[in-house]
């Protein structure tokens, strides 16, 4: 089963917004990189739990205009704390669970292990929305749990076999996909089997 309840998000949120950007929104942003030139036009990224944002600075930094939305205002707080988000950062935030807010349309929607968060009765009505927000030719990265992942049973938790994954990106071009099994401990130090789908799929 899942941690415990974090008692002191500011604390974790410390932790782990000083981590480098996700290699599936690095490999997003190079292939926009590939594509095009911005030409001054700035593309726009939701970034679906933020954190104090490790992913969103990187956005920010390469150009993009922001919406960063994390359940708990203590991340929204220290994102806009940091020392690189400056008064002119192109950055709008929101304090919200991902179902309960409207997206708006998109080149990109990021999020990095915060989808699985979302509970299954949930996660269907979310996809629609993220899929409905992206924009032809914008992209999703993001990380989905497996079905052997140590956490499996726990009903605010989504996890997906292959063969749902598969199903679930159907509607979208593929372009980077790693399968991943690991024994290794969690930000907060508890001992965890993960099984991790990381995935960056491109709307045509």
């Amino acid at each position: 089963m899942s941690e415990e309840p974090i008692e002191s998000w500011k604390d974790y949120y410390k932790k782990t917004g000083a981590r480098p950007p996700r290699e599936t929104l690095l490999f997003a942003l190079d292939k926009f990189e590939e594509e095009r030139s911005t030409g001054g036009v700035n593309l726009r990224a939701i970034d679906l739990g933020c954190g104090n944002g490790r992913d969103t600075v990187e956005l920010l930094r390469r150009g993009w205009q922001v919406f960063g939305v994390d359940a708990e205002q203590a991340a929204i707080d220290g994102l806009r704390q940091r020392d690189e988000v400056g008064e002119g950062a192109m950055l709008e935030t929101a304090t919200s669970r991902f179902e309960d807010i409207d997206l708006p349309e998109s080149e990109l929607i990021n999020s990095s292990f915060a989808l699985p968060l979302v509970s299954p009765q949930d996660f269907p009505d979310l996809w629609d929305k993220m899929l409905m927000a992206l924009v032809s030719g914008g992209r999703i990265s993001c990380q989905l749990y497996g079905d052997r992942d140590s956490w499996v049973g726990d009903p605010g938790i989504t996890f997906f076999a292959r063969s749902a994954i598969d199903a679930l990106l159907f509607p979208l071009d593929v372009e980077y996909f790693r399968e991943e099994e690991d024994d290794s401990t969690t930000p907060r130090g508890q001992q965890k089997h993960w099984h991790i789908f990381h995935i960056v799929a491109r709307r045509p």
